[in-house]
């Protein structure tokens, strides 16, 4: 495709016009001392100036190019996300108001030896957040319990915060129900599971790293009591995680889980059936501000696209990369990371993020001869990384209000991250140059 390189460098002034009205809001109200300073301007509403501008850049009939902003709007991957986001809402509210998050909570909870509150806190929440699929979710699940051991053993509560970070954020990047891996697997056209297992080659030892770290930090001996546990209530999460490893399709998966959850409590946990539509619709609610912000920054990237802004990136990354030391693609696996990196700390939303870099991976991961698993991996794993360094990210804020520590102690304490990222640029140093020898194929 060719393209006009003043063209394709003025396409790129709306997602800066966009990242600079809702950064440079949030540092801002942070400075004044706001509460929740990134949350007064979301994102869905931020980006409407630099729809506007990218409206104006167009330069075509104004129905034109609102056709051009329908167009990505309902871009296929876009709607497909969107419809699995709805779904994961009303499934992770269902199983809340049928006691499962409780339940799950708990039966990690009896799970930790005493002494070891750290590596166990780490390990649970992995374990919660994988079946949860949210690193929030699982911080406001734990945060509050997690105090109680600060307290309760005399830990300081840095390290307490950064063990629950770290292991919150494993199951944002390595759930099968997690945002950040359905958008991740739908923008590079590959599956689920195979996304997973690659994955799982790095976190697996990224993790066992870091329980070792936490186990010579631990110098805690005082017992836990958790609440008695309703193991029953934890059955919808374990089979959710069954099915989709096993490769069954994620809308069906999260329907069944809706189904499962509702019955569960239906049967063992004194749930009205009468409730369920409304518990539905409230976690169709709660997914609203993403599913906007995914449409819009769709439409966005679809004016990017139409007007060569993302070969002109495209072109400037490869020419970067073909320069960078080293063989084979590893320099353009490296290039897809540091790209989705960046934006993150830009946008401070990682699924946006993967959004916004998708295609552009896509495109270069085809190049240079990258499979689809590796290229969403690299894609999830980065943007995860750099989410879990944001001091103005939900997680760290979150963390910062709940413990009353600073954003700063929370993100420099996530040491699962650090070790993550270790891990992850050498495996991209050690895997075979060409992604066909080490790459399955996708959908």
């Amino acid at each position: 495709m060719n393209f006009n390189p003043r063209t394709a460098k003025l396409s790129l002034l709306p997602i800066l016009l966009f990242i600079g009205l809702f950064l440079g809001t949030g540092l801002t109200l942070q400075v004044l001392g706001v509460d929740h300073a990134f949350q007064q301007l979301p994102g869905q509403v931020a980006i409407l100036p630099a729809l506007m501008l990218a409206v104006y850049l167009q330069k075509k009939p104004l129905a034109q190019s609102i056709g051009v902003l329908v167009k990505g709007a309902g871009n296929d991957n876009i709607i497909s996300m969107c419809f699995i986001f709805l779904l994961a809402g009303a499934f992770s509210n269902v199983a809340t108001a049928t006691g499962g998050v409780n339940a799950v909570v708990n039966a990690g909870l009896t799970l930790i030896p005493s002494g070891y509150i750290l590596p166990g806190l780490f390990m649970i929440s992995a374990l919660i957040s994988l079946a949860m699929g949210t690193s929030v979710g699982t911080i406001a699940a734990l945060a509050p319990i997690a105090v109680g051991f600060a307290d309760q053993a005399g830990i300081g509560e840095v390290l307490i915060a950064g063990a629950l970070f770290g292991g919150a954020m494993f199951g944002d990047n390595l759930s099968i129900i997690s945002d950040t891996t359905i958008a991740s697997t739908r923008t590079q056209e590959v599956g689920m599971q195979e996304k997973f297992w690659e994955n799982f080659k790095i976190a697996l030892p990224a993790t066992i790293v870091t329980v070792l770290l936490f186990v010579l930090l631990s110098t805690d001996s005082a017992p836990l009591t958790p609440e008695t546990v309703n193991w029953t209530a934890t059955l919808p999460y374990l089979a959710i995680l069954v099915l989709a490893v096993g490769g069954m399709n994620v809308f069906l998966v999260l329907i069944l889980g809706i189904i499962m959850a509702a019955l569960q409590g239906a049967l063992f946990a004194e749930y009205s059936l009468s409730t369920l539509g409304t518990d539905v619709a409230e976690g169709f609610a709660d997914m609203q501000g993403i599913f906007i912000l995914a449409m819009l920054v769709g439409a966005l990237g679809e004016y990017i696209k139409q007007q060569g802004g993302l070969q002109w990136i495209s072109e400037k990354i490869n020419r970067v990369a073909e320069k960078a030391s080293g063989t084979g693609n590893r320099a353009q696996q490296t290039a897809i990371g540091i790209l989705v990196f960046v934006t993150d700390f830009c946008i401070a939303n990682n699924v946006v993020s993967i959004i916004v870099t998708g295609d552009l991976t896509r495109a270069i991961a085809k190049e240079h001869d990258i499979s689809p698993r590796r290229s969403a991996s690299i894609l999830d794993i980065f943007a995860c990384i750099a989410q879990g360094f944001l001091p103005y990210g939900n997680q760290a804020l979150l963390l910062s209000a709940t413990f009353a520590i600073s954003p700063w102690e929370a993100v420099t304490h996530n040491y699962y991250g650090a070790v993550l990222l270790v891990f992850t640029l050498g495996a991209i140093f050690s895997w075979r140059v060409h992604g066909k020898n080490n790459a399955g194929t996708s959908k």
